[in-house]
């Protein structure tokens, strides 16, 4: 079962494993490293793929049954970062199209996208005015990619990018499975002041083909609770912290929908390694500093501790 699962798939989590066969996440776990043994999967932090993971790239159909819960608390958090009257660009992925469903609700907002998915999700948002760049289709994201996207990105300028990935690493940053979408990543991320990169847990630790951003680029990672509950991916953003990259971890299953809009205050960020101070409860996402080995959910300090936006 757990094979036509990450055949069906390309990718699937050992959360959603353990759910599906209904059993333990030890046991999923014990059972993907036998599979990996004999060659018919390979491992990742958090989940299983199929062999040749830093070329395989899952379709889009596949992608949005991958971590939808997760990818639906990064959006929620994401969009609280955009503020009335942005420019932001949005790259391409599902996770991407969960978080412009949102600033659909953000009035007088101008996002630029190479993504059809999310021009159609802002299609009917009369408050925003939506940017597309040229380029070729590539279907199996419903993405805008080539020489066309790039040359109609130069000159632009904005001051948030949102971006996905198929792979997250400290020693890396942000990787993608395939040459023409990394291109056209790496042109987005250039027009912007602050990089803001959509990671859900599954992504962690994972290292494909071509680099999309480097980690000293990064100004922002956006993930989900499970990335620090678990030792390989906690560890993951330790040293993501370690490189300057501020952790923002989004909590699950506490609202269905995002209130209208709100933005996180200058005065929530505080610098690196540095206390918070006693008080107002933290903000969804972030927590005060604890201890490796707490309570389930609970962050290691330095993941609590968000860094000043670096400048460019």
């Amino acid at each position: 079962m757990i094979l036509e699962m990450v055949r069906a798939n390309g990718a699937v989590s050992l959360r959603e494993l353990a759910r599906v066969v209904q059993t333990s996440e030890v046991t999923v776990r014990r059972d993907v490293r036998a599979l990996e043994a004999e060659g018919l999967l390979d491992r990742r932090h958090g989940g299983a793929v199929l062999p040749g993971g830093f070329t395989r790239e899952p379709g889009y159909p596949q992608k949005t049954h991958l971590a939808a819960a997760e990818k639906s608390a990064i959006a929620d958090l994401a969009a609280s970062l955009v503020e009335e009257g942005d420019a932001v660009v949005v790259g391409a992925g599902t996770t991407a199209q969960e978080l412009a469903r949102r600033l659909a609700r953000v009035p007088g907002l101008t996002v630029v996208t190479n993504s059809l998915l999310v021009a159609q999700a802002l299609a009917h948002a009369n408050r925003v005015e939506v940017v597309m760049t040229g380029g070729t289709l590539r279907g199996s994201n419903y993405a805008l990619v080539g020489s066309g996207a790039e040359q109609s990105l130069h000159g632009l300028r904005v001051s948030k990018a949102f971006i996905s990935g198929s792979g997250l690493t400290a020693d890396r940053g942000l990787s993608t499975t395939n040459m023409l979408s990394a291109s056209v990543d790496r042109a987005l991320v250039q027009s912007a002041a602050e990089v803001i990169v959509l990671a859900d847990h599954t992504k962690l630790g994972a290292d494909t083909m071509f680099q999309t951003v480097p980690t000293e680029a990064i100004t922002r990672l956006v993930t989900d609770e499970h990335a620090a509950a678990e030792d390989p991916t906690a560890r993951e953003l330790d040293a993501l912290a370690d490189c300057g990259v501020q952790i923002a971890v989004a909590p699950l299953g506490l609202t269905a929908e995002p209130p209208v809009h709100q933005s996180v205050p200058a005065a929530a960020v505080a610098p690196r390694r540095t206390a918070p101070p006693p008080g107002p409860a933290p903000l969804p996402g972030q927590r005060r500093p604890g201890a490796h080995g707490g309570p389930p959910g609970q962050l290691p300090s330095r993941l609590a501790e968000l860094g000043a936006p670096r400048g460019r």
